[in-house]
């Protein structure tokens, strides 16, 4: 098999891979999932043992290293959460725009949520997470629709790379829009600054349980249109030959990818590259298939978060951290690169 054949995801659908191997893959992703969880609730700034985490596990907060464990637990979970729900809205994304490179940053979601929950902050007077869950779902469904119309003028429609470049426009103006925005607050200006950088060090069992079922809304309507994103993937004329609606299937797929990025972006703040790496990567191991690639981008996606969050706590001094977005745009940036330059990732 050529390797057009098998990274041409958002164009071509593979379907011949062995059930077998995707099965292992998923069960491999699962397994990876689990041993970061538990390597996330052991480091810290606080030295645990292992019984220490088995005991707070269990419920048990006798010492004080089960109680910090205790305290790890929410933000093990909001990261699973959100690299998982970031993972689907970027290989849903690129399965839409048939744009291997779109994801909700490249494309103004993320930055469109953020623009919403700053002039929430600035003008609405918002500080609590419900408040941040809808003004980011509202304000990163007008980016998309904003940079879907803009990148549809003109000849040919809505191509692939006048979605990039409308979306990195609008990325750019809507950055600066936030800028000028938030500099005159210094009041502000602290907390939005650490908001901005994406992290997931501020989990909060109150603020997962409000998350986790919006997350879980567009979760289940990516999946129920896995089947559609393949007939996409071989041209609107063709999927309409095939008996698919086109737009109502980009239109509801475009819903679910919306509503993860928007809830991801309110809860954490704009993380970036898990979109749009871990699509890629899946790809390469588990073929085009979205009905088998949505679920797995997903645990990779939680996977990548995970690992990029211990990562931030290693190797920071002790009294700070790193937050998990400084650590996947280090991680995502150059291997994003080397999937351009070895697959020759072409406008389909």
């Amino acid at each position: 098999m050529t390797s057009a054949s098998v990274t041409a995801a958002p164009g071509t659908v593979d379907l011949r891979r062995p059930v077998l191997v995707r099965v292992l893959w998923l069960l491999a992703g699962l397994g990876v999932v689990v041993v970061l969880s538990i390597l996330s609730l052991s480091f810290g700034v606080r030295a645990v043992t292992v019984d220490d985490v088995l005991g707070a596990l269990a419920g048990h907060d006798d010492t004080i290293a089960q109680a910090a464990i205790i305290k790890r637990i929410p933000r093990t979970v909001l990261a699973i959460l959100i690299g998982a729900g970031l993972a689907l809205s970027g290989a849903t994304m690129q399965a839409v725009t048939r744009n291997p490179i779109a994801d909700p940053g490249i494309l103004g979601v993320t930055t469109g949520a953020s623009l919403a929950v700053v002039i929430g902050i600035a003008f609405l007077g918002l500080s609590d997470a419900n408040g941040y869950l809808l003004v980011a779902i509202v304000g990163a469904a007008l980016a998309a629709a904003f940079v879907y119309t803009v990148g549809s003028l003109g000849r040919g429609g809505a191509t692939p790379l006048k979605l990039a470049l409308a979306g990195a426009a609008t990325s750019a103006a809507f950055a600066s829009l936030i800028s000028a925005i938030m500099l005159p607050r210094v009041d502000l200006l602290q907390s939005f600054q650490s908001w901005q950088v994406g992290g997931v060090g501020g989990a909060e069992w109150p603020r997962i349980a409000m998350t986790a079922p919006v997350l879980a809304v567009g979760a289940l309507i990516c999946f129920a249109c896995a089947r559609g994103m393949n007939s996409l993937a071989l041209g609107d004329d063709m999927a309409a030959g095939l008996g698919e609606h086109v737009f109502r299937t980009r239109l509801v797929s475009a819903i679910g990818a919306v509503i993860l990025a928007g809830a991801a972006t309110a809860i954490a703040g704009p993380i970036g590259f898990v979109g749009l790496v871990v699509p890629h990567m899946c790809r390469m191991l588990i073929g085009t298939d979205h009905r088998w690639l949505l679920p797995f981008s997903a645990l990779a996606g939680s996977v990548l978060l995970l690992g990029s969050d211990i990562i931030g706590r290693v190797i920071a001094p002790s009294s700070e951290e790193i937050q998990v977005g400084i650590i996947t745009a280090l991680v995502g940036a150059p291997f994003f690169i080397w999937i351009v330059r070895r697959q020759k990732v072409r406008e389909l």
